[in-house]
């Protein structure tokens, strides 16, 4: 048996979790293991996380698949990530373990397609992933 997949088969990963907003969108997975506050811990013009001690502190969250496990803090976050989007500089996608009612309504205003309860710890940093929103799927594309 050789170590290729068959015809007809796929060598990514799918995973399935649960719609929190429909769209499709394909990116570079920037991957947190901790939460992320939106309301003062993301620059909402530039979209670099400023949250001191956090592991993306410096990092642009726009365009990216951005994945963490749950959204913190302020209610006003959900309006940070409508001005990320308006400023161009929005993630991609957003993929949680429990998205929270901030981030989902967040993605909501702002379009961002979003998915929860998926094993995000299986996404490693960098990788290319592909999401759809619509049937609540994130692919980690290989090759």
């Amino acid at each position: 048996m050789s170590g290729r997949p068959s015809a007809g088969t796929s060598p990514n990963t799918l995973l399935r979790g649960r719609t929190i907003h429909p769209g499709r969108a394909e990116g570079e997975a920037l991957v947190s293991r901790m939460g992320i506050s939106f309301f003062g811990g993301v620059d909402p013009e530039t979209g670099i996380v400023v949250e001191k001690g956090h592991d993306l502190e410096g990092r642009c969250v726009a365009g990216r698949v951005l994945v963490f496990p749950a959204g913190k803090g302020s209610t006003v976050g959900s309006y940070t990530l409508y001005r990320l989007s308006k400023a161009g500089k929005a993630p991609a996608a957003i993929l949680n373990a429990d998205c929270e009612p901030i981030t989902a309504v967040g993605c909501i205003l702002a379009g961002i397609p979003c998915v929860d309860r998926l094993p995000i710890d299986r996404i490693a940093a960098g990788v290319r992933v592909r999401v759809d929103g619509d049937d609540g799927t994130a692919e980690i594309v290989t090759g």
